[in-house]
């Protein structure tokens, strides 16, 4: 069983309020509409406190520049809607989190917030596209870096080196800046570790056989040494950086996108594509720093994640499949659709459908349900698409937008499907 931000956030959610999720109704065409009209308007409140209310703000980006605050994370705005000459690959945030930087692969830079724009490489020949982003610990600057290991410099950053005119047995795929700025690592998929300026270079993983690339790599406080991270979540410590756990060797049904210390340096989080957070050491029972993850395509759960927050701000209609608006089960499965995968029309029916996934399992785009009997699947009454790190995206009641909130609440089913 893998440790779960569901299960880590419960001692964090027992300080907050109790939230409430207002009633909802399955849309079930026909002559059944009139009675579920009345069950939508006379729904019960839920009440009881959630495990996995009020999760850790965070962000999630689309390569379109569609920017998803989460967990009450404020908006500052996104790119949706704009035509971009590139993809949006990367977000990083400001330091005092009010604000964030969108990089392209053309290397153009989007500021919002407080993020200040200090230079792009949007006008310059590359000989390979910008793969990503690190702000300066002021936030004064930032650097770009590519593929083949070119880094450029804006703002107070730097330029301390570069692997631009070395052979690489693997492409660049991170770069991590010294505590203090005045240095950087960059990292390859195999894990070879190239340091500039004060980085010092404490050991890497260029000559292991890895299960999985590694994604992400992160300093310690005193830059006595690093943790590095496997795309399957195997840990790998160097220098003064200490093993705490992993989720390597779990089954995840994703990839792991990051690995964020405590500010005590006796723990991490490990962050999964969906934005699942789990926590090792000190970071038991902590609630993480804000947190900005790319959402890129890798299942179809993805690519119906995508659709169906594209539809945020419809209204919602009751038998509504696009046109003018959803219901909460005619929200799921066109995104479904969109992705590829048929699913029925109604809530129950889909339920029945779809494999059943504990809430331990649940990753992108997967359908959680509420229900007046949760232990009689033929009392759904509402269905929702599951994002990640507690949340989910749906269509909620007449009134009401296609929206996000967290999962729980009175009513809500142990066990989710999986189209």
């Amino acid at each position: 069983m893998r440790t779960s931000f569901r299960r880590s956030i419960a001692a964090i959610a027992a300080l907050a309020s109790t939230s409430t999720l207002a009633g909802m109704a399955v849309a079930r065409p026909g002559a059944a509409a009139a009675s579920l009209h009345a069950a939508a308007a006379s729904a019960p409140t839920p009440t009881a406190p959630s495990p996995y209310e009020n999760p850790t703000p965070y962000y999630e980006v689309s390569p379109t520049g569609a920017v998803w605050p989460l967990g009450g994370a404020t908006d500052y705005g996104s790119l949706a809607g704009i035509h971009l000459n590139a993809p949006v690959i990367g977000v990083t945030l400001t330091p005092d989190a009010k604000g964030y930087w969108l990089v392209a692969a053309d290397g153009g830079i989007f500021e919002f917030g407080d993020a200040r724009f200090y230079g792009s490489t949007g006008n310059i020949h590359l000989n390979q596209p910008i793969i990503g982003m690190a702000a300066t610990p002021d936030g004064k600057g930032y650097w770009l870096f590519a593929g083949d290991g070119g880094v450029f410099d804006f703002g107070d950053a730097q330029f301390y080196g570069s692997t631009g005119n070395i052979h690489l047995n693997q492409p660049i795929v991170g770069m991590s800046s010294t505590p203090d700025g005045q240095g950087y690592w960059l990292f390859a998929g195999d894990g070879g570790v190239f340091s500039f300026g004060n980085a010092h270079f404490f050991g890497s993983t260029g000559n292991v056989r890895l299960n999985s690339p590694i994604v992400s790599m992160t300093a310690t406080a005193d830059q006595g040494g690093y943790w590095m991270v496997g795309a399957d979540g195997g840990v790998f410590p160097f220098g003064d950086a200490q093993y705490y756990g992993s989720l390597g060797g779990a089954n995840l049904g994703q990839t792991v996108s990051a690995i964020v210390p405590t500010q005590d340096g006796q723990g991490y989080w490990e962050i999964t594509h969906d934005g699942d957070i789990h926590p090792f050491g000190s970071a038991v029972g902590q609630a993480p720093p804000v947190l900005a993850i790319m959402h890129t395509v890798q299942s179809p759960g993805d690519a119906a994640v995508e659709w169906a927050m594209a539809q945020l701000g419809a209204p919602y209609l009751w038998g509504g499949t696009g046109a003018g608006g959803f219901d909460c089960s005619g929200l799921v499965m066109e995104a479904w659709r969109a992705a590829g995968v048929a699913i029925p029309r109604v809530a129950a029916d889909q339920y029945i459908a779809g494999a059943k996934v504990a809430m331990d399992d649940l990753v992108a785009g997967d359908l959680v349900y509420w229900a007046t009997n949760p232990a009689d699947p033929t009392s759904i009454e509402h269905v929702a698409m599951y994002l990640g790190g507690g949340h989910m995206v749906n269509a909620p009641y007449p009134g009401q937008v296609v929206s996000t909130d967290w999962i729980g609440g009175t009513g809500f089913m142990a066990l989710g499907t999986h189209p």
